[in-house]
């Protein structure tokens, strides 16, 4: 990371960049003798009394002394991709929302609260694209009492890491009190290759809904109410992807060896619970699944391919790299502490 100019290092920048991606430099023992450095990039989110916060694509906010400083400079705004179709923020976070709609929604200005009983995050999250038509503070409050009054912890999802994400925004949340629960990748590829891609799918049976048996291998929820069945069957075009051959349950009849879910929108064909029975992983469904899925999604004309994955879930993330999958951003959870 170059910092010098003609030989010195030089501290080129000021409060009037907040808003801007940044990469400094500073010392990890302000005045020490033969002080080690620290290089942060991310997002100059405020500069007051002394103290630089900036947020990195992670959504990891760090907060520096101003005199450990000892370089700096405003960055591009996001390194050019080199790989998967081009994309922005505003255009996939419309993509995902769509593909896992709540059972309930509001406004909030621009903002849209979300419900769905509780139903994973995303579906019970505020979605704060654009001006919430108040205050931050008091938005914030709106959604706390909007998810109270329905008995649900208030959380709002945010991203960071791609141009035009939602930095400044998190780090607002952390100033008042928030904190991020949950840390997840949206990836995304060309769909072809994943329609090429070697693997059997004679096997997969896609159908528009989820019957009883791809319920039984989805590890979501304990009971499939009304709620689960809506978010799931949310979407513009959505496919159920089973292949069968799991060992019969106790009721006799047999949990699938592999679900997947895909829903086709535009250009997009989102990939979502792609899930293996543990005695049959290894034996290459998961591909069989996303095959099967991406070719139905051709035939319907999308040409790209999103997923979301958790970063600590190792296995998707390796399975996925090997399909092309590239990371665009991050998206996070912030919950009040």
């Amino acid at each position: 990371m170059e910092f010098t100019m003609g030989g010195r290092l030089e501290v080129r920048i000021t409060p009037a960049d907040v808003g801007k991606r940044v990469s400094v430099r500073r010392r990890s023992e302000p005045g020490g003798a033969g002080a080690e450095f620290t290089d942060t990039v991310g997002v100059l989110t405020s500069w007051d009394d002394g103290v630089v916060a900036i947020t990195r694509k992670s959504g990891e906010s760090v907060h520096i002394v101003e005199s450990s400083l000892v370089a700096g400079k405003v960055v591009p705004a996001a390194p050019a991709r080199r790989r998967g179709p081009a994309a922005s923020f505003p255009e996939l976070a419309a993509v995902t929302a769509r593909a896992w709609q709540p059972v309930e929604s509001e406004p909030l200005g621009d903002w849209r609260l979300r419900a769905a009983g509780g139903f994973t995050r995303r579906a019970n999250s505020a979605l704060p694209l654009g001006d919430p038509g108040l205050p931050l503070g008091e938005a914030f409050g709106r959604v706390e009492r909007w998810y109270e009054e329905r008995g649900l912890p208030p959380y709002i999802q945010t991203a960071t890491g791609a141009e035009g994400t939602q930095e400044a925004l998190c780090a607002e949340l952390e100033r008042h009190g928030w904190r991020r629960e949950v840390t997840a990748e949206v990836r995304i590829a060309a769909l072809a290759p994943v329609g090429d891609l070697d693997a059997d799918v004679s096997a997969v049976r896609l159908s528009r809904e989820p019957d009883e048996a791809w319920l039984s291998r989805y590890q979501r929820f304990s009971t499939p109410g009304p709620h689960v069945l809506r978010v799931l069957g949310g979407g513009p075009s959505v496919w159920f992807a089973t292949v069968a051959g799991a060992a019969s349950g106790e009721d006799g009849g047999e949990a699938p060896a592999a679900i997947g879910r895909c829903v086709v929108d535009g250009r997009w064909a989102g990939f979502m619970a792609v899930e293996v029975a543990p005695e049959h992983r290894r034996h290459g469904l998961a591909t069989s699944v996303m095959a099967a899925l991406a070719r139905r999604a051709m035939e319907e004309g999308a040409s790209a391919a999103w997923l979301q994955v958790e970063e600590d879930n190792e296995g998707a993330r390796a399975l996925y790299e090997g399909m092309d999958f590239a990371a665009h951003h991050r998206y996070h959870h912030f919950r009040p502490a």
